[in-house]
């Protein structure tokens, strides 16, 4: 993930056999808790505290999370996510978020 420039990552992997998917996981299983306890845990690594965090989240799998950041973002979701997020976003692109938290277009690009 080095080449994303991603420092923190939950999900769940699939199994690998003679170059083949084998239709199981491997490691610890991402569910709708795991998504919250990966916030908390890339929060605390980090030294920020969760209500200086963003999640962003579209299913119900993601409802603890949005509801453990400092904002919760539905992005494309259905009511009962929104219920649970500070915020809703129905646009077609993702860095819709990224205007709504205030960074320009010349500060992505610059980056």
């Amino acid at each position: 993930m080095a080449e994303l420039q991603v420092e923190h990552l939950a999900a769940n992997r699939l199994e690998i056999v003679e170059e083949k998917l084998s239709g199981q996981l491997v490691g610890e299983i991402v569910d709708r808790a795991g998504k919250a306890t990966a916030l908390r845990r890339f929060a605390d690594e980090v030294g920020v505290p969760l209500e200086q965090t963003v999640a962003v989240g579209d299913g119900a799998n993601d409802i603890d999370m949005l509801s453990t950041a400092g904002l919760g973002i539905a992005f494309n979701a259905k009511p009962v996510v929104q219920e649970h997020a500070d915020a809703q976003l129905s646009v077609p692109y993702l860095d819709a978020v990224l205007y709504f938290l205030g960074i320009s277009r010349e500060e992505i690009e610059t980056e």
